[in-house]
């Protein structure tokens, strides 16, 4: 039961978001092209979520680490759950590009 709240409230261990990058992960960043173009991380690849399935082809490695962001972290998480029921393994929701541009 604790560990459904945690899952729910999302606690539980913290994502060291930077180690991440460091050790290879791309940043995908969902929001629309025209969002992109107004501000984004550096290195961050632009898939906007509503074509992220038909883009799969993008990311030839579905193993290695991803970690999504958007403008809040409501499309970085159905960004998340498409690479994950797609079969990418190492999947993470970074939430707001800004915060998670802050934790690099």
């Amino acid at each position: 039961m604790i560990s459904l709240l945690k899952k729910i409230f999302g606690l539980g261990p913290t994502v060291n978001y930077a180690e991440l990058v460091q050790q290879g992960a791309i940043i995908i960043d969902v929001r629309s092209k025209a969002e992109f173009t107004g501000g984004h991380i550096k290195g961050a690849i632009n898939i906007p979520v509503n074509v992220l399935s038909n883009q799969l082809g993008q990311l030839k490695d579905k193993n290695k680490t991803i970690i999504t962001c958007c403008a809040s972290g409501m499309r970085s998480a159905s960004a998340k759950s498409i690479l994950k029921s797609n079969g990418f393994t190492s999947v993470h929701n970074g939430g707001g590009w800004s915060s998670l541009q802050s934790k690099l």
